[in-house]
């Protein structure tokens, strides 16, 4: 015998179909219509981003390195009886911004610069490493830079007559690129409380130091990785992430005999800096 099912109450039973078939919606959006809109969504962003990035407005041109060392007397009397040891190594990085835009423009000139997202690499945790500005002037000497591990702004010059007024203490970026970025690496107090022996009597005040002080140059080898941001005048942001190894100990190292110069000219896709979109 067939029973039919009986509905006391109608209204019940609508509202309950009706929030099953918001449920369902809600799902079908979720799981589905969302998922498509988000691929092409996706898809939409990455071609307007590669057509951003296909002519790069911003590159890297040039790397120099010059790596030396220092030892400093701690002593009043200058007895050699108490020195640190430092090795550093001085940076400068060109930028190349008329390879796309021969002319200077609000596209290709420079209103903001910073360098944030430092990280020094090693497998030996002797000194104390850590990058910073450094004044150009003093490029390939050592001088006493300023601990700093998160982030470095420049200021921007704009005209000639503040180009002849800086002196370079401070950070400083010419806004048609024509200045390198400088920068100093610096692993500080390597050795400390070194005594000279009496039958050696003098040290030295550059790379020699390493070899008399029996450094071992694989010790100093790391990588230095870090980003650099720039702002257009157009308020457009151009990124690049750095990644410079620092490795004095190679057959060509020169530093136990005083210093180390490198000059490396760039090109590619892969020294672009990247429009953020």
């Amino acid at each position: 015998m067939n029973k039919k099912v009986k509905i006391k109450n109608n209204k019940t039973a609508f509202t309950i179909l009706i929030l099953l078939l918001i449920i369902v919606a809600f799902l079908y959006y979720n799981f589905i219509i969302y998922k498509i809109y988000a691929k092409n969504a996706f898809a939409n962003d990455a071609v307007k981003i590669s057509e951003e990035n296909e002519n790069p407005i911003f590159t890297l041109q040039k790397i120099l390195l010059y790596s030396s060392a220092t030892a400093i007397d701690n002593t009043k009397e200058q007895s050699l009886e108490n020195i640190s040891i430092s090795q550093f190594t001085d940076i400068a990085i060109y930028i190349d911004n008329t390879s796309t835009i021969s002319d200077l423009t609000d596209k290709n000139t420079v209103k903001e610069l910073y360098i944030d997202n430092i990280e020094i690499i090693s497998n030996v945790k002797n000194g104390d490493r850590f990058i910073n500005y450094k004044n150009p002037i003093s490029f390939g000497k050592y001088s006493d830079l300023k601990k700093n591990n998160s982030r470095i702004d420049f200021n921007i010059v704009n005209t000639n007559e503040a180009n002849e007024n800086t002196d370079y203490s401070s950070p400083t970026f010419f806004t048609d690129c024509s200045n390198p970025i400088s920068l100093g690496y610096m692993n500080k107090d390597l050795i400390k409380n070194y005594s000279v022996s009496k039958e050696a009597n003098s040290i030295s005040f550059n790379g020699k130091v390493l070899k008399e002080t029996n450094v071992n140059l694989t010790d100093l080898n790391c990588q230095l990785k870090f980003r650099i941001n720039i702002v257009n005048n157009l308020n457009e942001k151009f990124v690049h992430t750095m990644n410079l190894d620092i490795k004095l100990d190679d057959e060509n190292s020169e530093i136990y005999n005083g210093y180390v110069y490198k000059s490396k000219n760039l090109s590619g896709v892969e020294n672009s800096f990247f429009k953020e979109i």
